[in-house]
């Protein structure tokens, strides 16, 4: 009876840490799902649903840091079920875009509590993300050179949009991914860097087939943005010039590959007139730039907006701006929210931007990506990009962190400055 006495203790452990792993995988599994979005609910809501719901039943917390992001979504939430009310009649396309709002603000609230958790995840997140972005860019790569029969499949327009619904949509999903490389090639060892090398370029090539000028505009941004950043951070010349380096290595290296590219007539004639600064669509009649005064002359009338999926029966395409986006589905009550919302996380993620912790460089990545995604949202909606809502968890699970370590470290502190009672002498 000794010896399975011995080993009890050791299973539990044991027991835990396979359970660990299961739910390490399962998170990140759902982390690639998200690059498959074709139509919806795609399998990325019928998994996470099922995730967060078991995640929350076993005990996951909602700490004081991270329910102001809970309390804002919820509020936005609130001001698209109230624009229901205002619609004459309600089809199941409109409690369906509703009930999906309200489960990707519930995934942003869960990937900021699992990051706050145990900061080890957002390693996981990213790599999952990597591995999303390369599998759905090849997928759109393919895609648009018929490389296979059904393929076109993932493109429209003779643009490449992957497994996803839009080309505007795809393009942009890729740059947190691009982020995620291009730091690890520049902080991380030349052993690494050919692999880091060839995803960057399968990404690079993904963004430009997409011929998405918010994504391009994002990319360009994104790319500046971090080496800036990574400039500022490092305090070592001999790094900041190893950066600056590999940098115009790298800018080098998607010259290279745009030229090549352009090589190909279908992709050469496609960029130039997707480069155009101002499009048909954009300054013509009821054009995007029209629709946008319209629409906001509109909210003026309409405080409670005038229901999801309607801006675009009423004008010939959808709003194509999330702020009147927000006024349009969600009303005042949703756009007051949502620009809380990103003005707070804008405030603090900058604040603790350039923090030494063990995931500064995921709260980087996440907050250069969010204020891309504040720029192209003046011209595209981005209400229900899956990948928003989680850079909006990871810039808020980072957030939570470092309040958990400020209070540690006021708590050390206090625990050394408090006067301990004398000892009493013993005769």
């Amino acid at each position: 009876m000794s010896a399975p006495a011995s080993h009890a203790p050791a299973l539990p452990r044991m027991q835990v840490a396979a359970l660990q792993m299961v739910v390490s995988w399962v998170l990140g599994f759902g982390v690639v799902l998200s690059g498959f979005v074709i139509s919806e609910p795609a399998p990325y809501e019928v998994l996470m649903v099922g995730q967060v719901a078991l995640w929350f039943l076993f005990g996951l917390r909602i700490s004081r840091t991270v329910a102001p992001l809970l309390a804002l979504l919820l509020a936005f939430n609130i001001g698209g079920m109230l624009a229901l009310t205002v619609m004459n009649e309600i089809l199941t396309e409109q409690f369906l875009y509703v009930a999906v709002s309200i489960f990707l603000a519930l995934t942003s609230v869960f990937y900021a509590a699992v990051i706050e958790d145990r900061h080890q995840r957002l390693v996981l997140i990213f790599r999952a993300w990597v591995v999303a972005a390369i599998l759905t860019g090849m997928l759109g790569i393919l895609g648009y050179f018929h490389a296979f029969p059904g393929s076109e499949v993932f493109t429209r327009y003779d643009r490449a949009m992957g497994a996803f619904q839009d080309p505007n949509v795809f393009g942009p999903f890729l740059v947190a991914p691009m982020l995620y490389l291009l730091y690890g090639l520049l902080k991380g060892s030349l052993a690494e860097a050919p692999l880091r090398i060839i995803g960057l370029l399968i990404i690079a090539l993904a963004v430009l087939l997409s011929f998405s000028r918010a994504a391009w505009g994002l990319f360009l941004f994104a790319a500046v943005a971090l080496v800036f950043i990574m400039l500022l951070k490092e305090r070592s010349n001999a790094f900041r010039l190893k950066i600056l380096m590999l940098s115009i290595a790298a800018v080098a290296v998607m010259v290279v590959a745009l030229v090549a590219a352009l090589q190909f007539e279908k992709v050469r004639d496609l960029f130039e007139a997707r480069t155009q600064l101002v499009q048909d669509y954009d300054g013509g009649h009821l054009g995007r730039f029209e629709r946008h005064r319209l629409g906001f002359q509109m909210a003026m009338e309409r405080p409670l907006g005038i229901g999801p999926m309607m801006f675009g029966k009423i004008f010939p395409e959808d709003e194509h701006n999330i702020w009147l986006k927000s006024l349009m589905t969600y009303g005042w009550i949703g756009f007051v929210s949502y620009i809380t919302l990103i003005a707070w996380t804008f405030c603090m993620g900058f604040r603790y931007l350039l923090r030494d912790r063990p995931w500064q460089p995921y709260l980087m990545i996440a907050w250069i990506v969010l204020v891309g995604h504040m720029l192209i949202g003046n011209v595209i909606d981005t209400d229900h990009w899956r990948h928003f809502y989680l850079v909006l968890g990871i810039v808020w699970g980072c957030l939570a962190l470092e309040h958990h370590h400020q209070r540690q470290v006021r708590h050390r502190a206090g625990t050394t400055l408090t006067p301990q009672p004398p000892v009493a002498l013993r005769a």
